[in-house]
């Protein structure tokens, strides 16, 4: 099995994404770690070669749909995924599916839905390495603050405006 790669112009920088055959597994926003995208695969697709393939299907999918998406005309993604992580956080990926574009929820409440505590949400949040197709950009702190965002707070701003979102400061 290969692992597909390619590099996608946004509003917020270069996104890189990574695919299967499966679906999309991975996508590097501009603000997070050096590095952490080779590192992920490494983690999750030891050997496995990295091919550059931009006309790859679930590639050239994910670009259109992101395209649409910071152009306003997509509020919901359904490119193929291919998730890899534990049954607590895809649990808690899930739920964040059920989050309606431009709507928000906080860690607790999503915590309710997918069970554990707001400190695991948080955490299995920051796992989700396929960050705005899974929007966990739309958790917000009960009393109404941004939260954390591994892709950086300017950039989790900068999702919610796009979906009409303003938080109190």
């Amino acid at each position: 099995m290969a692992v597909y790669l390619t590099t996608i112009a946004s509003p917020l920088g270069p996104v890189r994404l990574a695919a299967t055959e499966k679906g999309i597994c991975a996508l590097d926003l501009p603000g997070e770690e050096p590095r952490w995208l080779e590192g992920w695969l490494d983690r999750h697709f030891p050997g496995e070669p990295r091919v550059e393939a931009p006309d790859h299907p679930h590639l050239a999918r994910a670009r259109e749909q992101l395209e649409e998406y910071f152009a306003g005309r997509r509020q919901h993604f359904d490119v193929p995924l291919d998730l890899r992580g534990t049954p607590y956080q895809l649990r808690v990926w899930q739920a964040l599916l059920r989050i309606p574009y431009g709507a928000v929820t906080t860690y607790g409440a999503l915590a309710r839905m997918a069970g554990g505590s707001p400190r695991s949400v948080g955490g299995a949040l920051g796992a989700n390495p396929v960050a705005i197709l899974v929007p966990c950009h739309r958790v917000v702190a009960a009393g109404g603050g941004l939260g954390g965002y591994s892709g950086g707070l300017r950039i989790k701003e900068r999702l919610l405006a796009l979906e009409g979102i303003r938080l109190p400061a």
